[in-house]
């Protein structure tokens, strides 16, 4: 029963299939190879468009790389409080931009609202002493586990253009976001208003894939210096290529992302039903977040059941006493008896 996160399962055969065959013999470095080369048009496939695909080890180098390339002295980039870029990524941006500034703003269940954009927006004017708006920062799916629609994201990155902003999305879990919301790549990104994306597969059964996705490449001019200058830029990079060829293949990467899915909403299922737990709130995608006893909670720990809890505070209402809120995170590799073997020790 491991539900603690999903980059904890490891990579789909698929994707260990293709770096064995990416291993053999040689390949230009740096990106010159022709996997990557093919792997580049299949973005382009993907999103209905030419765009900019630069690989990345990890999210976090994605988030602050191609936020960083929107710098500007006293810099202001809007998220939500419960961001990655903001809650877990110990400045990274902040780092890497030069000392860019984030601004947290409110959210309910991990979605920012567009009349709390509208009241954060107003608090820092064009010209005003609180430095420069550059940039939206929005996480489709979020970390509670919910999902922007298309229509709620063009909200809000209409909102951004009309103050002149960039607006990116963290795409940790876009696969998950896609499969959930049913629209297109294309749809839920830059048909909506997004300018880069950081599209990740190591959650959803890559081994180490990530790539910052620009659909608007004037607005990131030194991306390249500023990738490269971070330690970056990947050597062996048919080896990251290989994985995003098979994560992309066949639609291989919403087929896992849609197992990922349907798992959570067996575990969604079973809290609502149950008369000894409940949801701490209703969810989308692969996270599940939900308010256990603590015995209950003790029980599964002592079964070997893998799984986090989560601050209080994200809750609308208090807990009663022996109770504590619990992060569940389901994975391509999580089983149907994981699920049902929790559900009966809850």
């Amino acid at each position: 029963m491991n539900f603690a996160r999903d980059n904890w399962a490891g990579a789909t055969p698929e994707v260990m299939a293709a770096l064995a065959r990416a291993n053999d013999g040689f390949a230009p470095a740096y990106g010159g190879d022709a996997l990557t080369g093919r792997v580049k048009q299949l973005f382009a496939a993907l999103f209905e468009r030419e765009v900019e695909v630069w690989f990345t080890a990890t999210g976090t180098a994605s988030n602050s790389l191609g936020l960083a390339a929107l710098s500007r002295p006293g810099g202001l980039i809007f998220c939500s409080s419960e961001a990655h870029i903001h809650v877990d990524e110990w400045g990274a941006t902040e780092f890497q931009s030069g000392g860019m500034k984030l601004i947290p703003m409110p959210q309910a269940d991990g979605k920012v609202s567009a009349a709390d954009f509208a009241t954060t927006l107003r608090r820092f004017p064009e010209g005003g002493r609180f430095g420069t708006p550059v940039a939206l920062s929005l996480t489709n799916a979020t970390e509670c586990g919910t999902v922007y629609a298309p229509g709620e994201v063009a909200e809000l990155a209409g909102m951004a253009r009309e103050r002149g902003l960039a607006v990116h999305m963290d795409g940790a879990r876009f696969g998950n976001a896609v499969a959930a919301l049913g629209a297109s790549p294309a749809a839920a990104t830059w048909q909506a208003g997004v300018d880069f994306l950081s599209f990740g597969g190591t959650k959803n059964g890559c081994w180490a894939a990530e790539a910052i996705v620009v659909f608007a490449p004037d607005k990131l001019g030194d991306l390249a210096a500023r990738r490269q200058r971070a330690g970056q830029t990947l050597s062996k990079a048919r080896f990251v290529a290989a994985q995003f060829e098979a994560y992309l293949t066949d639609g291989n990467w919403l087929r896992w992302a849609g197992h990922a899915n349907l798992m959570a909403e067996r575990l969604r299922a079973g809290l609502r039903a149950s008369s000894r737990a409940r949801l701490g709130w209703e969810s989308t995608a692969n996270e599940v977040f939900a308010v256990l006893s603590s015995e209950s909670l003790g029980h599964i720990r002592a079964a070997g059941g893998s799984l986090h809890e989560w601050p209080v505070e994200a809750l609308a209402a208090p807990l009663a006493e022996g109770e504590v809120l619990v992060r569940l995170v389901t994975s391509w590799a999580t089983q149907a008896d994981e699920v049902e073997r929790f559900l009966s020790m809850v």
